[in-house]
């Protein structure tokens, strides 16, 4: 009996049936780290099972209501209720929309972590079955933990800074992305009040549905686009210029020369605007000297569209050239001295050789210092509000003046007037603008197209 008693136990162990490769990857399908538990990875297995439940138990407990709330933005307003029993009433706290949003899209980022890590624990199970069938032991957790600081060092490195650049950069985007499609504006603040969805109706009042708008937004882009493009080009070629004269043989004192021109960089930028504003105000030392000379006082900025356009690039000037001039010097200096010679026994005036020899070297190495210098103009603040503060102001415009960037304009719709859903809007069409620009310019200069052609 006992002798049975045994065989009958071990016929029962021989007939459990064994877990396959194939089996320990599809339960990781279902259970995260399956397949780490079954090939004896614990701890392992153990943070991504943790991380499987803690997501379940977010949603179950948190992240539906949040999800809901993301689709809704609340429907409870603030307001005053008179509760029974009651005389008086009661202010009733209502929903805060802005919340709403915001937690649903952290609810929707935490999501796509929670993907990323469920994709990363179906790798692993494949890689352990990859492992297996090639006869190969997987490595123990310590294994993996020491591999951080050597062979996965740049990943331990990248983790936390991606994070960070997750929830600090890109959680704020989708927030600013999404009340593009709300109604935020100055009717609608929270918590007194809420705002909804609305669909496409703020880029349509840009473009067209509202004229008001659509005029100051087609009049503000069009003296952007000018603006960086005489900002950029003419400190560029202003700065080589500079450069030149500089680096001539005849100049003594190079250093000296190169000095004075720094200190405008090295002198905050918004003292050196703020001097130039009292400079050219109405009662100034410009206007000043010019009341002595006898000509009368001019308005630069605060009520000729004109002079104040005039202004503001030329003390663009003065804070742009002294950094081509620095960055072209060094090219300057390294363009072979044969070259220049050659073209000179040859024949070439100084114009032939600086559209031949010198700006073709120069504009090789500065293309993508150029495209970048424009897409700051496109987004150059400083410059425009605290020299001009985007006047003179008119009445043609919705919150806007005539020398205002799209920037500018955006920084007035919210702080001004808090109409956060257009500036949005604005903001969406200036890193279309930015974005298509750069890469349009960048893949059709030489340093992207025939590097290695270059002579």
């Amino acid at each position: 009996m006992e002798k049975d008693g045994k065989a009958l136990k071990k016929g029962k162990v021989n007939s459990l049936p064994k877990l396959t490769f194939k089996d320990k990857e599809a339960g990781s399908y279902f259970i995260m780290g399956f397949a780490n538990f079954a090939d004896h990875q614990i701890i392992k297995g153990f943070i991504f099972l943790a991380a499987e439940i803690a997501y379940i138990a977010f949603m179950i407990m948190n992240g539906g209501d949040l999800l809901h709330g993301l689709y809704t933005l609340g429907t409870k307003k603030q307001g005053w209720v008179t509760e029974p029993g009651k005389l008086l009433p009661v202010l009733q706290s209502g929903d805060n929309s802005m919340l709403f949003l915001l937690y649903g899209i952290m609810t929707l980022v935490i999501t796509g972590v929670f993907i990323v890590v469920y994709l990363v624990n179906i790798s692993s199970a494949r890689k352990l079955l990859s492992l297996r069938r090639a006869g190969k032991r997987p490595n123990t957790f310590a294994q993996d933990f020491r591999s951080l600081g050597d062979t996965n060092f740049h990943g331990a490195m990248l983790t936390l800074p991606m994070l960070g650049i997750l929830f600090v950069i890109v959680l704020p985007i989708i927030f600013m992305i999404l009340i593009a499609f709300t109604n935020y504006d100055s009717n609608h603040q929270v918590p007194g009040n809420l705002f909804h969805w609305i669909g496409f109706t703020n880029f349509a009042a840009i473009l067209g549905a509202n004229k008001l708008l659509s005029y100051t937004f087609m009049h503000v882009i069009g003296w952007t686009l000018v603006w960086a493009l005489i900002a950029t080009f003419s400190n560029y070629f202003l700065g080589i210029i500079v450069a030149l004269m500089i680096n001539y043989k005849e100049i003594h004192l190079k250093a000296m020369w190169r000095s004075i021109l720094v200190t405008t960089i090295a002198i905050p930028q918004f003292i050196s605007l703020l001097v130039m504003q009292n400079m050219f105000s109405m009662y100034g030392p410009i206007n000043e000297l010019l009341v002595r000379l006898g000509l009368g006082r001019v308005d630069f900025l605060v009520n000729n569209a004109t002079n104040a356009r005039i202004v503001v690039l030329i003390v663009n000037l003065w804070i742009g050239i002294p950094y081509t001039m620095l960055i072209t010097s060094g090219i300057l200096m390294n363009i072979p001295s044969e070259m220049y010679e050659s073209a000179k026994i040859d024949g070439a005036s100084p114009v032939q050789i600086f559209f031949h020899i010198t700006l073709p070297y120069v504009l090789f190495v500065t293309a993508p210092y150029l495209i970048t210098q424009f897409i700051a103009n496109l987004n150059n603040f400083n410059v425009i509000f605290l020299l001009s503060g985007g006047g003179p102001t008119t009445t043609d415009y919705f919150q806007a003046g005539k020398t205002d960037l799209l920037v500018t304009w955006l920084y007035k719709l919210t702080v001004n007037n808090y109409d956060y859903n257009l500036a949005s809007v604005i903001g969406i069409f200036s890193f279309i603008i930015c974005a298509v620009t750069s890469l349009i310019a960048y893949h059709h200069t030489a340093s992207y197209k025939r590097e290695e052609e270059f002579q």
